[in-house]
């Protein structure tokens, strides 16, 4: 047994409001044969046992939304909510008063290698805020979410009874929050494979939207994300070592993206498949980014085939997916330029 729980008096919360039902209480210790599994009991709420990163993407009500969510989680351990932003990010005033629990972490002015207001800038500036927040942590266990990913109810008391096995990094399911043709659309390219149903197990991908850490699992691979986080270099390099990513069907939370704009998106795409070949190729040998690249003009058919097949598999949204299959469409072909950018510049 890694992580045992024990009940206690009602414990104070800390980080997070204290009108948490239960009593759970916490304390670490690790066994050397182990290094990425954690055991956690102990006593009054003392020991922090959970960080959650949330990413600013969109801000505003999107990021209200999710700090609402994570106000109320049930069941759950003490919360670290850490909100990373820099200059860029404009009127948190209020939502810091709404939320005291959360800890706004002020980064400054952070400099861009590409536009700041360009997807790719913007991108960056992800990836940086993520970091910041990864460096700030205090939990035995660090989430991620962005703002536009509202956690249901029992997220984080699930992550924490997932960690009790040994996996380094759970990764959970997202849902389509947004019943609009485009947020479908961008849901099916972008999570298909994170949609419910599906059987938790181990995982080549887990995504950052929803994701947590053990501890140990980040400091063993703090030189790949201490600048900027990308999930792809962290979790290959964790697998790479021999840990496992675990997909856990249980733990979700819900794509609520607001800004929708065809054009930001189809621009989004050719940026974030770049950046994708770019993390990819660090993994690869000269033949292999050879074969990706050569590859790359098929890759609209193949995934398009592939999310085709996905859906016909789990049925849920098959319907949906066939009314808005011309956008799909029209969203993989610029990710598959980026790609193929990507491979053949090494460059994000």
């Amino acid at each position: 047994m890694w992580l045992t729980r024990t009940a206690a008096a009602p414990a104070k919360v800390g980080a997070r409001n204290s009108s948490q039902p239960s009593a759970t209480t916490w304390q670490v210790a690790r066994d050397p044969a182990f290094p990425y599994v954690c055991s956690l009991s102990g006593s009054g709420g003392d020991t922090l046992l959970l960080s959650v990163v949330v990413t600013i993407v969109e801000s505003g009500e999107a990021l209200g939304e999710c700090l609402r969510a994570l106000d109320s989680q049930e069941g759950a351990p003490t919360l670290e909510i850490l909100v990373p932003y820099d200059d860029s990010v404009l009127d948190l005033a209020e939502l810091q008063r709404a939320h005291p629990s959360a800890l706004f972490l002020a980064m400054g002015r952070v400099a861009t290698e590409h536009p700041l207001h360009s997807p790719a800038g913007q991108h960056e500036l992800f990836d940086r805020r993520r970091a910041a927040g990864l460096a700030r942590a205090k939990g035995e266990l660090i989430a991620i979410v962005e703002d536009r990913g509202v956690p249901r109810p029992d997220w984080a008391a699930k992550f924490v009874k997932l960690h009790e096995q040994p996996y380094a990094v759970v990764g959970g399911a997202v849902e389509c929050g947004i019943d609009h043709p485009l947020n479908w659309a961008v849901y099916f390219c972008d999570f298909s494979r994170y949609q419910l149903p599906f059987k938790g197990g181990p995982a080549d991908y887990v995504t950052d939207v929803n994701i947590c850490y053990k501890r140990s699992a980040l400091e063993a691979t703090k030189a790949l994300w201490q600048q900027r986080y990308h999930e792809t270099q962290v979790n290959w390099t964790l697998r790479e070592q021999g840990q496992t990513l675990f997909l856990a069907p249980e733990v979700v939370v819900d794509q609520v993206r607001r800004n929708r704009n065809l054009l930001t998106m189809v621009s989004e795409r050719y940026h974030w498949g770049r950046l994708f070949a770019y993390t990819r190729v660090t993994h690869a040998g000269p033949l292999e980014r050879l074969k990706y690249l050569f590859a790359a003009p098929l890759l609209p058919a193949v995934l398009f085939a592939r999310h085709g097949r996905t859906q016909l598999t789990k049925k849920e949204h098959l319907v949906r997916f066939v009314m808005v299959a011309p956008l799909v469409g029209a969203l993989l072909v610029p990710w598959s330029v980026g790609e193929m950018v990507g491979y053949a510049t090494g460059k994000a």
